[in-house]
């Protein structure tokens, strides 16, 4: 019994998780490649490998022919010669011939040996593959090794591979030092010349995502659902959510007691600000939240263009652009709509949003702006005072 193959096969099994079938199956090809490296005559060969023994054997298959025809002695046999093997042989059966592999020469063996390590390393190759293409779109946890200084790029260790953050998927102002320990996205996997290549990134969308679904147990299980993510990484994401059962709350779910669970990914996400914000179906409501903290005075959503035209009060209008145009932004990106926010002065001048009439009684709309599903009216001091779908 071969106790050290045997051995040598199970720990191989148990670390890099190859299977033995493969190895079995290198071993024989590159037995059969080892004999005719060693014999060049030789036609056809085979080896087998005893499964629970690791005991192997190499044979020439030889034809059996009438000795007047024997042309190659590798390739052929006389039926006298063997019937000497098996009495019931006869001319044109086949029979395996043992080869002594240890007269095999050096090169042979050499050759054998490197047929056997490329097989382990394409088995590991696939295995890493297999393992971190189930893993795209999800966070890992890994460990910085190095960086490129030409490139940028940064190495970090994932368990059983190392994957590359390249520069551009890197937050802008953060730092990773050797040894530490960061989040990151898989969102690329292939076949490499010298390996599976992994992408990781922190920018990505889908970090916030994953980093989400780790803290928040509703989004696990499916109750709370993240529809869209609007993010310019390093400074400030707005997500919107959406509940599959009427008396969870998404965007508490989300927010957590005392906001532990937000603030768990703002930690991750080195101070990253969050908004997180209810989803809608009616593109006005979607609008008016995305645009939160802004309060909103009225949206007109056409859907067909995928264009709004949004109205504030005049003290709300800084607050629903933005710093440098960010919470607009960020809202067009959410909500897949490009936004037009004026304040109601700008509105009214304009001749888009006529002012609001004190002396009409029992409105709630501002006279003569056509009412539509979503719409809140707010007062020049930013009171609400009426919604079209109030009575």
């Amino acid at each position: 019994m071969n106790v050290e193959l045997i051995n040598a096969l199970d720990q191989l099994e148990e670390e890099k998780h190859i299977d033995k079938e493969i190895i079995f199956e290198a071993i024989e090809n590159a037995l059969v490649a080892a004999a005719r490296n060693n014999n060049r005559d030789a036609e056809d060969v085979t080896a087998t490998v005893d499964r629970e023994t690791g005991d192997y054997h190499v044979y020439y298959v030889k034809t059996v022919v009438d000795e007047e025809d024997l042309l190659n002695p590798y390739a052929e046999i006389t039926k006298e010669d063997a019937q000497k093997i098996d009495g019931s042989l006869d001319i044109g059966d086949t029979v395996n011939i043992e080869i002594d592999s240890t007269k095999f020469g050096r090169i042979a063996t050499g050759a054998a040996k490197s047929t056997i390590i490329q097989a382990i390393r394409t088995e590991e190759k696939h295995n890493i593959t297999s393992e971190y293409q189930s893993k795209l779109h999800k966070v890992v946890t890994g460990v910085v090794q190095r960086k490129n200084s030409k490139t940028g790029t940064v190495i970090v260790n994932l368990g059983t591979a190392d994957a590359a953050l390249p520069l551009k998927e890197q937050v802008k102002g953060e730092r990773y030092a050797p040894k530490d320990r960061i989040k990151v996205v898989v969102i690329e996997v292939a076949d490499g010349k010298n390996g599976t290549k992994i992408v990781v990134s922190r920018t990505h969308p889908d970090l916030v995502r994953g980093l989400f679904a780790e803290e928040v147990t509703e989004i696990g299980d499916g109750t709370v659902e993240i529809m869209n993510i609007a993010r310019e990484p390093g400074s400030r994401t707005k997500i919107a959510v959406w509940s599959n059962d009427e008396d969870v709350d998404p965007v508490g779910a989300c927010v957590g007691m005392n906001g532990t669970r937000v603030n768990a990914v703002v930690d991750e996400l080195n101070g990253e600000k969050i908004d997180i914000i209810n989803w809608s179906d009616t593109p006005a409501f979607l609008i008016e939240n995305a645009l939160s903290p802004a309060k909103v005075i009225s949206v007109i959503a056409d859907s067909e263009e995928n264009t709004a035209k949004v109205v504030v009060p005049d003290f709300q209008l800084s607050l629903a652009i933005g710093r440098e145009g960010q919470n607009a932004r960020l809202a067009a990106k959410l909500t897949g709509y490009k936004i037009d926010i004026k304040s109601e002065t700008q509105a009214v001048e304009a001749g888009d949003f006529p002012p609001y009439d004190e002396d009409a009684e029992g409105e709630s709309v501002p006279e003569g702006l056509e009412e539509f599903e979503g719409q809140n009216y707010y007062d020049e001091n930013g009171q609400y005072i009426g919604n079209n779908d109030e009575g």
